[in-house]
């Protein structure tokens, strides 16, 4: 019996053993899916006060609330702890901290290379968008070097660069209507660029290489013309840059959250918000299908120090309140993520962080 008992107990043992063997062999071959494109979404002033304010007025739910993993950026720059949309801008796309109104350089106005360059170097295809101008300080960061984000007609021309296969925005007269009397446009067509001017001809083109210039200055607010637009307009990129089989890196800007909160405008801010999450849906259709796309949103800066006082959750209503100023804040603002590797973008970090987060899960070398 007692024979018997012991040859039970060393079989079961056997068993467990072999079954946890089993399970961590398992575990070793079941590889974390690979990280090809990376889709970075920065709402330009974008608090979690305006996340917030978006998914309470908006009618359906927002594509962030389905992102599984959040965290949170300190901004400040190398000589403010507010920074601006330059300094922010390049904190994100180059990795150093610098002063404000700098793009592309550090504080000591040494060039300094972005993700975007960088990706292209390493092969990957690259695009930038924006609502604003694409000269303006967010977009500017991951192409331009300048000690000056107002010098848009300079800034202007290191868009031919070659190191942006798609971008797509306002701004048509920083590289047509200047002051050197220089149409950049055909500098650009000399290049292989498809340059267009409107929505039809971008959704038209078959290019892998698009400039698309959809305003004179700015493009129009959300809410008064433009609403789908940016949707459209990722839709388009995603669409060319996936083309290339070695990956692609996109930047896309939605400008005006922060305009809308430098003009204390509540409805103005929280529609620019939704605007944003609609142009991450899409992002976030082709990454759930794909299987090897990361999504991450956050923002340069939170502006205006926005504030939700009273609200209802099922009448889509809520209150908000800005500081007097309705300038920048240093609050720490939210980082957003989605697809392989979402994990490491959860907790605290600096805003330099992104960088390296980049190139290491894309595996590609400065």
């Amino acid at each position: 019996m007692r024979i018997k008992f012991f040859k039970t107990a060393v079989l079961l043992l056997f068993l467990v053993l072999a079954g946890c063997s089993m399970q961590n062999i398992n575990r070793t071959q079941l590889p974390k899916p690979k990280v090809r494109n990376i889709i970075l979404f920065i709402g330009d002033g974008m608090g979690v006060a305006q996340v917030y304010a978006g998914m309470t007025v908006s009618t359906h739910t927002l594509s962030l609330e389905s992102f599984p993993f959040a965290g949170l950026s300190k901004t400040y720059s190398s000589n403010n702890y507010i920074t601006d949309s330059a300094a922010g801008g390049t904190a994100i796309a180059c990795g150093v901290k610098t002063k404000n109104g700098m793009i592309g350089m550090g504080p000591d106005s040494a060039v300094v290379s972005s993700i975007v360059e960088i990706a292209h170097k390493n092969g990957l295809a690259t695009g930038v968008l924006s609502t604003s101008t694409l000269t303006h300080a967010t977009p500017a960061s991951f192409i331009a070097h300048n000690s000056g984000r107002g010098n848009y007609e300079d800034i202007a021309k290191d868009f031919l660069n070659g190191t942006v296969d798609v971008l797509i925005g306002g701004g048509e007269d920083h590289f047509r209507k200047r002051a050197d009397s220089t149409d950049l446009t055909v500098k650009f067509k000399e290049q292989g660029y498809d340059v267009v001017y409107n929505l039809d001809d971008l959704k038209n083109s078959g290019s892998l290489k698009i400039a698309g210039f959809l305003a004179k200055e700015h493009m129009l607010k959300s809410n008064e013309g433009r609403s789908g637009m940016l949707a459209e307009m990722t839709r388009k990129a995603i669409e060319t840059l996936s083309k290339d089989k070695d990956g692609f890196f996109m930047m896309v800007e939605g400008s005006m959250i922060d305009w809308g909160a430098h003009e204390k405008n509540f409805d103005y801010t929280a529609a620019e918000v939704i605007d944003l999450d609609n142009a991450i849906a899409v992002a976030k259709e082709f990454a759930g299908k794909n299987g090897e796309t990361l999504i991450v949103v956050t923002a340069d800066h939170e502006t205006g120090g926005l504030t939700l006082v009273s609200g209802n959750i099922q009448e889509h209503k809520v209150t908000g309140n800005f500081i007097q100023t309705g300038s920048h804040t240093a609050v720490m603002v939210p980082i957003f993520s989605y697809g392989p590797s979402a994990e490491i973008f959860s907790g605290i970090h600096e805003n330099t962080f992104f960088l390296n987060g980049f190139l290491n899960l894309l595996n590609i070398k400065r």
